[in-house]
């Protein structure tokens, strides 16, 4: 127990980890300016080309059935998949809705899915969001802040600047600054290289507006915490 809530596991609370080869250079994701002028077609053909090399350099024998098409599955997975949210054409479209209920309590959604990849090591990054808001006249579909977490995360990240660019997109998009946002997340950069310790979480949060007072913020933690 720690505060009153219940914890799963040993969790790291708005902490960096001490480990020199995590750390975040900008709340943008670094991508060139020239990163889209070239279309994805062309860009499976060149990383499957790459990771060819990869495979190759590593020995391993891409005759075998198993292994020959490899190269394009990965370089399809990439551009197609896992790393999609570096395109902003990608980005879910959102529609508004007026308040017409006058809701004024605290809206949230929990245990929203995040699966991204660290940009250390481009390994897996698994865990939930938690993301609540205060209506400032405007609501929004609930899937589509499901799908702004996938997007977002759905690219190479750091925890730090994933839970941040959520939170900054809940703004602008609801207009409004009364947003919350808390990941819980494994890496596997942690646990399966490096130290490789498999029972650590790292928790990262982003609190804006009225969930800076500590008593909102409180109700906002029971509600992800209460039951687990």
């Amino acid at each position: 127990m720690k505060d009153g809530l219940p914890y799963s596991k040993s969790l790291k609370i708005d902490e960096e980890i001490n480990d020199d080869d995590h750390y975040l250079t900008s709340i943008e994701t670094p991508i060139r300016s020239d990163a889209f002028e070239i279309d994805d077609e062309l860009k499976i053909e060149l990383i499957e080309k790459k990771f060819r090399e990869i495979m190759e350099v590593l020995g391993l024998d891409l005759s075998d059935d198993s292994l020959k098409d490899t190269p394009k599955r990965v370089a399809k997975m990439y551009v197609k998949e896992i790393f999609k949210g570096l395109d902003p054409r990608n980005k879910p479209s959102v529609t508004l809705f007026e308040n017409k209920y006058k809701f004024n309590q605290m809206l949230v959604e929990k245990d929203i899915s995040v699966y991204s990849y660290c940009e250390h090591h481009f390994v897996p990054i698994i865990g939930k969001a938690h993301v609540a808001y205060y209506s400032a006249g405007k609501v929004v579909g609930l899937s589509k802040i499901n799908r702004m977490v996938q997007y977002y995360s759905k690219r190479p990240q750091v925890q730090e600047r994933l839970t941040v660019q959520i939170a900054n997109e809940m703004k602008e998009m609801l207009q409004t600054e009364d947003v919350a946002v808390l990941i819980e997340a494994d890496h596997l950069c942690v646990a399966s290289r490096g130290v490789q310790d498999v029972s650590s979480s790292t928790v990262t949060s982003s609190y804006h507006g009225k969930f800076l007072n500590p008593q909102v913020r409180d109700e906002f933690l029971r509600y992800v915490y209460e039951g687990k």
